[in-house]
């Protein structure tokens, strides 16, 4: 029997690391400066700071669960190994909702922005050329797609440091100074940065993106951890450097005409019309980067469950002989993509945020269900990182559900129903189980 075509361990830390920060978009700190600031009184730096506490609590989890199961299917994988299968395809069904409505917001997004620039072209045509293009990258080697994203990623952060040596020429013009204002005033409210924390939290899912390639990366029980917490420390950095910065600028987003379209005119004023252009390209990069990345995680979560044969596996379990990609899951997300022609940005965010918390929750149930299941030594070292840590993950991640829009919920329940009768036919009622993948010997 000819044995099937397998995803390639070619991917060292370096390329984990250019992956998740790309999946990160390191731009999106601009993104959602205005509204933040706006949420939190001026204290979006403070809001940063409890948000990457919080997500590196869950980037525990998820470390300890990549050396137990090194597999690419994520939480999916996770949940169905330690807690239960059916309700494992449940929470890789409801992930599947972040991690394929992430390359349509990027679509989107481009289009918005290329149309600003080019009115005269319909946005249709943006969309869809960044469709094609996300897809052909995709299609070749996974090395090919790192490397092209590593120019994307320097050009966003190297755009970012500049941001921050501008921002200080102006407060130096201007007579401002460098207080601990943005981290901390007397007004400053505990609920109001949580609320702003909540908002902020969908910048880090670059982090946990990366764990779909466990069966790409060699030495993945050492090499993914580290990059996860690299990853959220890196974007804990550069996100509440340059919100410090932003907001000793603006101590009051009420200057700005849009608070959700304040990026441009933070550009604007600090650097003139170059530097705004300049702002604009590294957007669009980081569109690019994000576009890229997320499609390389949707396709390897749909390879693994097609591998396990919850989902066809002619189809969905394919890798390309030579490509060694899952070739038939890239195209597949690139058709799914073109929709954002259609698409309400409200709407995808929304579906993108309930897919990311659930994956978030059963990451960390998972780590307590495979401590009582796995772990018959009891010691207080495990204790601690198999109970203690992830149930503080849980709960931060319980307290972004409670701020999640009711709007999210509901569209996600939807999906979540969906993905139910899926599952029930195809257990007939679960009168036959959910068949599972074994894994050989040095996979």
């Amino acid at each position: 029997m000819t044995k099937q075509p397998t995803l390639i361990r070619s991917l060292q830390l370096w390329h984990i690391f250019v992956i998740g920060v790309g999946y990160m978009a390191p731009m999106a700190v601009f993104d959602t400066f205005g509204i933040v600031s706006n949420v939190t009184k001026g204290h979006v730096p403070t809001a940063y700071l409890l948000t990457v506490a919080a997500i590196l609590f869950t980037a525990f989890s998820y470390g300890k669960m990549v050396q137990a199961y090194p597999y690419a299917g994520s939480a999916y994988t996770y949940t169905q190994r330690t807690i239960n299968r059916p309700l494992g395809f449940l929470v890789g069904w409801s992930a599947l909702l972040d991690y394929l409505f992430l390359p349509m917001i990027n679509a989107l997004l481009t289009g918005i922005y290329m149309s600003a620039v080019f009115p005269e072209l319909p946005q249709a045509v943006w969309i869809i050329s960044f469709v094609m293009l996300i897809t052909v990258i995709n299609i070749w080697k996974i090395n090919i797609s790192v490397s092209f994203n590593l120019f994307l990623v320097v050009f966003q952060v190297l755009v970012a440091l500049f941001f921050i040596l501008l921002s200080v020429r102006g407060l130096i013009q201007e007579g401002g100074e460098f207080t601990i204002q943005p981290f901390y005033t007397e007004e400053i409210q505990l609920n109001t940065l949580l609320a702003g924390a909540s908002i902020l939290c969908f910048s880090f899912l670059g982090f946990d993106a990366v764990t779909t390639l466990s069966e790409e990366t060699k030495n993945p029980t050492k090499t993914i951890p580290r990059g996860i917490l690299l990853i959220a420390l890196f974007g804990g950095c550069l996100f509440t450097s340059v919100s410090y910065f932003a907001q000793s600028l603006y101590p009051d987003a009420s200057v700005f005409q849009d608070p959700e379209g304040a990026s441009a005119e933070i550009a604007y004023h600090i650097g003139g019309i170059l530097f705004q252009s300049i702002f604009l390209a590294a957007a669009i990069s980081s569109t690019l980067a994000s576009g890229i990345a997320s499609m390389i995680s949707s396709s390897r979560l749909l390879y693994a469950m097609g591998r396990d044969q919850v989902l066809p596996k002619k189809y969905f379990g394919y890798v390309h002989p030579r490509l060694g990609t899952p070739l038939f899951n890239v195209f597949l997300v690139g058709l799914i993509s073109l929709s954002a022609v259609g698409l309400d940005l409200l709407l995808a965010t929304s579906f993108i945020n309930y897919g990311a918390l659930i994956a978030f929750t059963f990451v960390n149930l998972s780590v307590i269900a495979y401590y009582f299941r796995s772990k018959p030594a009891r010691t207080v070292s495990s204790f601690f990182q198999y109970l203690v840590l992830p149930l503080i993950g849980f709960s931060f991640v319980a307290i972004f559900w409670f701020s999640l829009h009711m709007h999210s919920i509901l569209l996600g329940l939807s999906w979540t129903l969906i993905g139910s009768i899926y599952l029930l036919v195809i257990t007939r009622f679960f009168t036959r189980p959910l068949p599972e993948y074994t894994f050989l010997a040095g996979e």
